[in-house]
C-alpha cells in the first residue's frame, strides 16, 4: 500500500465518525423540538421523518449503498406491521429506518450507550433484556399497544447478531403481541458481500464503529416479502417458523443479488 494509501483509512475513520456523532448530536435536540410543539396526531410522523433523514445521513456517511427490492408495504393500514429480518451489522438498524420508520426493539443494554443510547430512547426504541420474564413480558405489552396504533415495529428475532446467510430460529416472545392485533408481518431479508467486515460479533459498539468507519463502499442488498396475514388460530411458534422460513429465502435472494452484481 502507497503511503497516501496508508493516510485514507485513518482520515476515512476519523472524518466518519465525527460525522456520526455530529449529525446525531445536532438532530437530537432539533428532534425533541419538533416532537415537543407537534400535536399529538402528529407525533408519529415527526418522528418518521427525524429517524428517517438521520439514517438517510449516516448510510451516506459510511457510503453504503442499499440494493432494495420486493414487496413494499402501502401506507394506509387500520393496524401496525411486525418487520421482521435477520440481523448481521449495526448497519441494520439504520437500513430498516430508512426503509420502514417505526420503533425498533433492541437489547436492554443499548439504552446505556453513550449518544445511540439517548437517540434509541428518544425515538421510543422497545427495549428488552431477553434473560428478564418480567422485561419480557413488558415488552410484549409495548409491541402490541403499538401495533394496536398502526406503528411499524422493527426487530431482530434472532435475539443477536451472526455472520453469514444461515437464519437462526426465531424467538417466538414478540409475535405473541401480533395475535388478535389484526396486524401483519412483513418479511425482510439482507446481505453484505461476504468479506465486508460488516458483521457485528464478539466487539463492542465502539469499536464496531470504529472499525465499519474505516471502510471502503458497501453495499447491501435488501430483499422484502410478501406480508403474512396472521390467522385467528395461529399461535405465535408457528408465526415465528413461518416468518424464518420467508426470512431465509429473501436472504438467500438477496445474497444471490449481490453475486449477479458483482459479476
Amino acid at each position: 500500500m502507497s503511503g497516501a494509501g496508508r493516510l485514507v483509512r485513518p482520515l476515512r475513520r476519523a472524518t466518519r465518525i465525527a460525522g456520526f456523532v455530529g449529525i446525531t448530536s445536532l438532530m437530537l435536540p432539533t428532534y425533541a423540538i419538533r416532537d415537543a410543539i407537534a400535536r399529538q396526531a402528529r407525533k408519529d410522523r415527526v418522528r418518521d421523518a427525524w429517524v428517517g433523514v438521520w439514517s438517510a445521513g449516516l448510510l451516506r456517511l459510511f457510503a453504503v449503498e442499499v440494493d432494495l427490492a420486493g414487496t413494499q408495504p402501502t401506507a394506509a393500514r387500520l393496524a401496525g406491521r411486525l418487520i421482521v429480518a435477520n440481523h448481521r451489522s449495526a448497519l441494520d438498524v439504520a437500513i430498516l429506518l430508512r426503509i420502514f420508520g417505526g420503533h425498533m426493539v433492541s437489547r436492554a443494554d443499548v439504552a446505556g450507550w453513550p449518544l445511540v443510547g439517548m437517540a434509541a430512547r428518544k425515538v421510543g426504541t422497545v427495549f428488552v433484556d431477553r434473560t428478564s420474564a418480567w422485561s419480557g413480558a413488558g415488552a410484549i405489552r409495548d409491541i402490541r399497544r403499538l401495533l394496536v396504533r398502526g406503528q411499524s415495529v422493527l426487530l431482530f428475532p434472532e435475539g443477536t447478531t451472526f455472520d453469514g446467510d444461515a437464519v437462526r430460529p426465531f424467538h417466538a416472545g414478540a409475535f405473541i403481541a401480533t395475535l388478535r392485533t389484526n396486524a401483519e408481518i412483513v418479511p425482510v431479508g439482507l446481505a453484505y458481500p461476504r468479506g465486508s467486515g460488516a458483521a457485528f460479533l464478539n466487539e463492542s459498539f465502539t469499536h464496531h464503529l470504529f472499525r465499519m468507519a474505516g471502510e471502503g463502499p458497501t453495499r447491501v442488498a435488501v430483499r422484502v416479502g410478501t406480508p403474512i396475514a396472521i390467522g385467528p388460530a395461529v399461535r405465535a411458534a408457528e408465526l415465528a417458523r413461518m416468518a424464518n422460513e420467508a426470512v431465509q429465502e429473501l436472504v438467500h435472494e438477496a445474497r444471490a443479488a449481490l453475486q449477479e452484481a458483482h459479476e
